[in-house]
């Protein structure tokens, strides 16, 4: 639904009544999909005939705000268009009832937490002063009809909410998955604050945070990247451990009996597919090998180079994987950024080797002992992880190094080269799409960015309880849900791309880098749309609509009631609600 809605402005009106004196109202007209309404502000049937008139006058543009001011005053201002935005997009999507069919405090304070999520992400405490009467930072609290929140309300929302994650994960898939259907899953790691929760422990560590204990979270999404389901591991758990667990909600809890599966080379591997894949019946898959696996096709005469000299993609079939496609591809790009980077770390290595031989050598407190020199060279070595491309000789009064050029040359020969594996079969889909549908994973990486750093910041997370880590990152994922959708929709003010067909189009061979379309190039350049608007991001966008406000406007003449007034929307800010399809007016 596309919704138009922008205000007309406000008007005296008078309305007869029978058997009393007509009643004297504040109104405001404004047009909503193409319809003229009116919402009272106020009663003025209390002011005197002269202050009514000086009103009136300024309401038909006179020039005298004195009277305005005489009459009104903002005694509050509430941040409220960014709420309004996310809050609709959530109410229109039924996220609320699909939490809870029946509004409940419970309900309402879940709902608080996934729209303050996007709002600003904050810790708990945090959004219990946020959504406060008299601490407010914007109007949620007060259209959710929530009044004070005390902290521990919200960790029991939580606990609340954690035994409907199975239904309301049941639903997502149901909208989002069929039979038949492209499913992505991918895993990330984020560290954890604290050291008492069950689920952290050490592990492969994604933030380099190798010291601090972590937990591992799983992410469910349709082909497009729109996610259906969550599971949080603990923090030590290997990528392709949690495989089980997705293919119990994918075809028990989900009920897809068929599926394609598509995850990368370390999750979806040689074990999982010949314990958990094969087993299970409806199931194909797509993934890729393993560098190592790449050398042994290469070494077994299975894949040369004359492969890609009309095209940057072939299908080989290898003994060691029967019943399976490989496909694979060469892309120019990435072999050419892969050679000039061995050859910098080629060159710093050599260079730091250099220095050690000079400390061989030197008069003063000279280098020697071949544990000694051994130590200083494989902390070179281990540094740039070159040990593999240089032979070494080590005595007790010095070293020789030289690159090992045929152990290069080989590397050299597979740069750009990866290959996908999959189990469909070439009638159901073709290589090229085989290709692209595994390239799709990239969705799911800017999934965790967005929940890690960029807007939904699942981090710091404190809870001790394994419960609530779980509700943390349910809550969290979502919020994703939400904004997934409306990134979607304000596509056309963000600096999004939100012409595929025409930047596929500009793509020569689906190996090929993704390309921008020339509408998201123009936009890029112009920082203008189509129809002349500022182009932003989504985060500024929020920030400029929370300059919308809902002000408190408190009539001078006595025995009157405040009344809100919510400011008009800007150009930008009207494009925004209209593209979601909801109103400003809540």
């Amino acid at each position: 639904m596309v919704l138009e809605l922008y205000v007309i402005g406000m008007y005296v009106a008078t309305i007869p009544n029978r058997s009393s004196p007509p009643a004297i109202l504040l109104r405001e007209s404004y047009r909503e999909d193409g319809k003229v309404k009116n919402r009272t502000l106020a009663n003025l049937s209390g002011w005197p005939a002269a202050k009514l008139e000086a009103l009136r006058a300024v309401l038909r543009g006179a020039t005298n705000m004195a009277a305005l001011e005489d009459a009104f005053e903002i005694v509050r201002s509430r941040p409220h268009g960014h709420v309004a935005a996310v809050l609709g997009t959530l109410q229109q999507l039924k996220l609320h009832t699909l939490i809870a069919p029946k509004r409940s405090r419970e309900r309402e304070l879940c709902v608080a937490m996934i729209v303050g999520r996007i709002l600003n992400p904050r810790s708990k405490l945090a959004l219990a002063r946020a959504l406060g009467p008299e601490t407010c930072h914007s109007t949620l609290g007060e259209l959710l009809g929530l009044g004070e929140v005390d902290e521990d309300e919200l960790y029991e929302a939580m606990d609340w909410l954690l035994p409907r994650q199975e239904r309301i994960e049941s639903v997502l898939a149901k909208r989002h998955l069929s039979e038949a259907s492209l499913v992505l899953y991918d895993v990330t790691s984020t560290y954890f604050e604290g050291r008492h929760c069950p689920l952290a422990r050490l592990g492969y560590s994604r933030d380099g945070k190798h010291d601090k204990l972590q937990i591992v979270i799983g992410l469910l999404t349709n082909d497009e990247g729109c996610p259906v389901a969550v599971e949080v591991f603990e923090g030590n758990t290997a990528d392709p451990k949690t495989l089980p667990a997705v293919m119990e909600k994918l075809r028990g809890r989900f009920a897809l009996k068929e599926l394609v599966l598509v995850g990368d080379r370390g999750m979806i591997t040689k074990a999982r597919i010949e314990h958990d894949l094969k087993k299970t019946p409806g199931v194909s898959w797509i993934t890729a090998l393993r560098a190592p696996a790449i050398r042994k096709l290469a070494e077994g005469g299975l894949l040369q180079l004359s492969l890609f000299d009309e095209k940057d993609l072939a299908e080989i079939a290898s003994p060691d994987y029967p019943g399976e496609r490989l496909i694979v591809c060469r892309n120019p790009l990435l072999a050419e950024q892969r050679k000039r980077k061995r050859e910098e770390l080629l060159a710093a290595t050599e260079k730091e080797l250099e220095k050690v031989a000079a400390a061989t050598i030197r008069s003063r407190r000279r280098l020697k002992g071949q544990d000694k020199i051994g130590v200083r060279v494989g902390r070179v070595l281990g540094r740039f992880k070159m040990a593999k491309h240089f032979s070494i000789e080590i005595s007790e009064q010095g070293f020789r190094y030289s690159r090992n050029q045929p152990r290069i040359e080989a590397e050299a020969a597979l740069d750009g080269i990866y290959v996908i594996r999959t189990n469909l079969e070439s009638q159901r889909m073709d290589s090229e799409n085989a290709v692209r549908s595994y390239k799709r994973l990239a969705v799911v990486e800017r999934a965790f960015r967005c929940l890690k750093t960029v807007d939904l910041k699942v981090r710091p997370i404190n809870h001790r309880r394994a419960e609530r880590v779980r509700a943390h990152v349910l809550l969290c994922m979502l919020a994703y849900y939400l904004e997934w959708h409306m990134r979607r929709a304000l596509a056309p003010i963000l600096f999004d791309d939100d012409d595929k067909a025409g930047a596929e189009a500009l793509r020569r061979s689906v190996v090929a880098p993704a390309q921008r379309s020339p509408r998201a190039q123009l936009k890029a350049s112009t920082k203008r749309t189509e129809d002349g608007l500022p182009v932003t991001s989504f985060q500024d966008l929020l920030k400029d609509l929370a300059t919308l406000t809902k002000n408190q406007v408190q009539p001078k003449q006595a025995n009157l009631k405040a009344f809100d007034k919510i400011t008009p929307p800007t150009p930008l800010q009207q494009k925004a609600f209209t593209l979601l399809g909801v109103s400003p007016y809540l």
